[in-house]
């Protein structure tokens, strides 16, 4: 793609559960209309992510002239099309760089994710990298530490414009494997609010002598003989794995005192009580707004191109 870049432009955040459409205006930022659905990777087969995207944008595209950009597990091999995801340090501009055409849809465009592969470390990621790079755009700065909370929890680390780390944490697949199906996570399988006591309780079992895995047996102990009761149980599940997750990431990064925590709100109520209970400041931004700023920076600078 070169020439100038248009006026409007379709972001398209989709995931294995979920698939959230934007039309913004590039000049301003705002967003003219959205649209938003259940109809993630699992929802449908390879075949069916042209027609179905073509259904959610056509009357947005103005015969094909405003361009989509697409980033997440879209661009997984289970996805629409495979885009590849490139080594670090990795730039916005590496990313604008190596936006691959996907198949069935003229004028729409596949954000790669990145890669860490270390004799240390081996990681992968869709789709927080965008959000990432847009958090740092939206605070005005090109360095800093972001954690992404969700399924699989991402903790990156940008220094100079470039993501230079990252890890992968599956917190929330984790917590709900243990909630519906384990003996400690029994009395929890009905829904309850959050009760943030009990939540705080699993917060300070993080670290402690005999390690995650009795922290997590301890939901049953605690239900049975100290007082927690079956509607606090999934709270405690919840404080112990944050907790664990934030105690994890502050070993591996002594210097860590700011995040720049991305997500909606539900997610980032829990874990800004477990980042502040070990005393890391937390600056809160909203994980559509990381990923409108981070996919218009990159197709500006594939508009360039």
């Amino acid at each position: 793609m070169s020439g100038n870049t248009p006026d409007r432009l379709i972001v398209i955040d989709w995931g294995t559960s979920n698939f959230r459409a934007f039309l913004v205006d590039t000049a301003s930022g705002d967003v003219l209309d959205s649209r938003r659905s259940a109809s993630g990777l699992r929802a449908l087969s390879q075949s069916e992510f042209p027609h179905y995207c073509a259904s959610q944008t056509d009357d947005w595209r103005e015969g094909g002239w405003v361009p989509i950009y697409l980033a997440g597990m879209v661009g997984s091999a289970r996805g629409w099309h495979e885009a590849p995801q490139l080594e670090l340090p990795a730039t916005a501009a590496d990313l604008a760089n190596n936006v691959v055409a996907a198949p069935g849809l003229d004028n729409v465009w596949i954000v790669p994710g990145v890669k860490q592969v270390t004799p240390e470390h081996v990681d992968v990621m869709r789709g927080e990298e965008v959000q990432a790079f847009g958090a740092l755009a939206l605070a005005g700065t090109d360095s800093g530490d972001c954690c992404l909370p969700g399924t699989h929890s991402k903790w990156a680390r940008l220094d100079a414009g470039r993501m230079v780390e990252f890890t992968t944490v599956m917190t929330g697949e984790l917590y709900h494997a243990v909630r519906f199906h384990t003996l400690p996570g029994e009395p929890a399988r009905d829904e309850a609010p959050f009760d943030e006591a009990a939540f705080r309780l699993g917060i300070s079992r993080a670290g402690r002598p005999g390690g995650v895995m009795h922290a997590l047996f301890e939901a049953r102990s605690r239900h049975l003989y100290a007082g927690l009761e079956a509607g606090q149980v999934g709270s405690f599940l919840s404080g112990v794995l944050i907790g664990e997750e934030v105690h994890a990431m502050r070993e591996a990064r002594p210097g860590l005192d700011t995040v720049r925590l991305i997500g909606a709100a539900s997610l980032r109520e829990s874990y800004t009580i477990a980042l502040d209970s070990a005393g890391i400041r937390v600056e809160a931004i909203d994980s559509d707004r990381a990923t409108l700023a981070g996919v218009a920076a990159i197709a500006a600078r594939h508009g360039q191109r």
